[in-house]
């Protein structure tokens, strides 16, 4: 078992997740972030339990990392989902700066991509499964909104599976900040950008790969080398489920304006944002962004079992 895992008085892993770590099997990390504060009640709570069933369908074991009462939690009871889940708001969303005061005051956090990558790496999990990073906010040459995901995706080594960063933010200053921050933008059978919603953008991916065993074994390359930081997986969402990039840029717009309207700004905005797209498509880009993280969970699945074929194995 990963050394770190005893040397964190603060870690609770649940029994599933550390017989799969203590056993090399396939793990994949989920986010909480995305129950509290990304979807409403029920929807949350049905989306969280079906992507964990997605994942151990597809040969891998689900952590949903959260904080609940002050512990770190690496994979969750279906009652733990079920109170972020119907709490939403009031469970606090917690990145890396927020991290060491929600524990220390016993309080309950929702893990935002940061501080899930944090948690994965500290329970010796290498993948982790998300509907979309965080990254540069339009308007961030005003403002210096620059998600703390892109900081943690340059040192921390965890493999992130997501469709892309999320169409709300300015794509081509995200692709910019993680190739001047040296990490790799691995198009998944792309090779362009996915824009979250859409399955493609006018920005380059920095390597196209097209097979799970391509992208696990340069993840063993590029750790095993030395070379820290994580690795962004983009997987365009699926066909069938893609919105007009017209119609969901019109929305986004709207979106933004109203929220420069009424002050909101820093970690509140992208939850905000979120939810009035879904407002003005008429719920059209909920659907989207549920159908895009089943396909995120799918293929991360496919990759950690990849990954730890080919370590077991080399």
């Amino acid at each position: 078992m990963n050394k770190n895992i005893a040397l964190n008085e603060y870690l609770d892993i649940s029994p599933e997740v550390e017989h799969a770590l203590a056993t090399n099997c396939p793990v994949v990390a989920l986010e909480s972030t995305i129950i509290s504060h990304g979807m409403p009640y029920p929807r949350n709570r049905e989306t969280a339990l079906k992507v964990e069933q997605c994942i151990r369908e597809n040969g891998a074991v689900p952590a949903t990392i959260a904080i609940i009462e002050g512990r770190i939690k690496v994979g969750l009871s279906h009652d733990e989902i079920e109170f972020l889940a119907k709490e939403r708001h009031l469970v606090s969303k917690v990145s890396r700066r927020d991290l060491p005061f929600v524990i220390a005051a016993g309080k309950h956090g929702a893990t935002t991509v940061a501080s899930t990558m944090i948690i994965a790496q500290m329970a010796g999990i290498a993948v982790f499964a998300t509907g979309g990073i965080g990254g540069v906010h339009r308007g961030a040459e005003r403002s210096f909104d620059i998600s703390a995901d892109l900081q943690e995706l340059a040192m921390t080594n965890v493999a992130v599976v997501c469709a892309g960063a999320k169409s709300i933010l300015d794509l081509g200053l995200t692709v910019e900040y993680l190739e001047t921050h040296g990490v790799p933008l691995v198009g998944y059978q792309t090779e362009k950008l996915p824009a979250f919603f859409c399955r493609s953008s006018q920005f380059p991916v920095s390597v196209r790969l097209d097979d799970p065993q391509q992208i696990a074994q340069a993840m063993k390359v590029k750790w095993h080398s030395g070379l820290k930081g994580g690795i962004v997986i983009a997987n365009p969402i699926p066909e069938p489920f893609a919105m007009p990039e017209e119609r969901i840029n019109r929305a986004i717009e709207q979106a933004v304006h109203e929220a420069e309207n009424q002050g909101i700004v820093g970690k509140e905005s992208t939850p905000f944002l979120l939810a009035r797209v879904t407002e003005i498509t008429g719920g059209e880009s909920l659907q989207a962004n549920i159908e895009l993280v089943f396909n995120n969970a799918k293929l991360a699945a496919e990759i950690a079992l990849a990954y730890q074929e080919i370590n077991k194995t080399q």
